[in-house]
């Protein structure tokens, strides 16, 4: 995906006549779309928005299918490393995704509207390059899917298994029976997934935005303060996925003035002040557990 997403808008642009006929065509037909402190209306970025775009940062941390593959690290020393070579890739994919969505407004006649907007890379495709290379290119978008799908069906099976079924349900279940609860859990999670996704309606970046906040706002502020404040305890963890869950799911149904604000915002605020204020509440963590900390915080990662 990170060659296809590169490969796409240089041809596209290369069709078009060049760098600079691309950016003239897109002057013409819609001159603010060059404008970053704009809306493709015209419009001046509200405090809320860029506020809500900035925001999109912050749900990294508690992402299951990221997180799940820094845990794969085989060595604190490789930490290093894995964090140039994702922020490589985040900076170049995600300028290369910007610069593909605008090359595709000037090159299709008629335009993307609505939902089909977000089949951008694929028509470019069809329409760029030899149906052979086509179906190369194509494959990476079912290899994005899959690298992301799959990483969130483990996590969560994993975590129904092992953090409700065994610790709540059935304390004494054997692997057996364990193995089979995890693979129900996925096929129940992946029929639930399919259909929400064939309503022709939604929109992919909206649902993907939902879960980016629900999941950055309920385990982000966990992961952060377990990192770098050692005084959390286990109540302030348990009430800091609770409350930014929670302010998600309520704030999305909410609309106009403030509540544009991106959910992200106040589920992430509202969940560290919940972290830091229970934990407070609640007896210091033990003597292991500091000890424990002290001796990772002093790695050189």
């Amino acid at each position: 995906m990170f060659f296809a997403i590169i490969v796409v808008p240089v041809i596209g642009i290369v069709s078009l006549g060049g760098l600079n006929q691309t950016v003239n065509i897109l002057t013409d037909k819609n001159p603010q779309l060059l404008n970053i402190f704009t809306t493709s209306g015209g419009n001046p970025l509200s405090i809320i928005v860029i506020i809500s775009l900035l925001a999109w940062g912050l749900g990294y941390y508690g992402q299951p299918h990221i997180l799940a593959r820094f845990m794969a690290i085989k060595h604190s020393s490789q930490i290093s490393q894995a964090r140039k070579i994702a922020m490589t890739w985040v900076i170049i994919s995600l300028i290369s995704a910007v610069v593909l969505g605008m090359v595709g407004f000037a090159y299709l006649h008629p335009e993307l509207k609505g939902s089909a907007s977000e089949t951008v890379f694929m028509v470019m495709v069809h329409k760029l390059v030899h149906p052979l290379f086509a179906g190369v290119l194509l494959s990476a978008i079912l290899a994005a899917v899959m690298s992301t799908a799959d990483s969130q069906l483990l996590v969560a099976s994993s975590a129904f298994t092992e953090d409700l079924y065994r610790a709540f349900i059935k304390k004494n279940a054997s692997q057996k029976e364990l193995v089979f609860v995890g693979r129900l859990a996925v096929l129940i999670i992946a029929v639930l997934a399919f259909l929400i996704g064939i309503n022709p309606d939604s929109s992919v970046l909206d649902l993907v935005a939902y879960a980016w906040a629900g999941f950055g706002s309920a385990f982000g502020p966990v992961i952060l303060f377990s990192l770098y404040w050692k005084r959390m305890t286990e109540k302030g963890a348990i009430w800091g996925i609770i409350i930014g869950g929670i302010v998600v799911l309520v704030w999305k149904q909410l609309t106009g003035g403030i509540f544009d604000l991106y959910e992200m915002v106040p589920g992430f605020l509202l969940a560290s002040i919940a972290i830091v204020v229970f934990s407070l509440l609640d007896n210091p963590p033990g003597n292991e557990i500091i000890e424990e900390f002290e001796s990772v915080s002093t790695l050189d990662i």
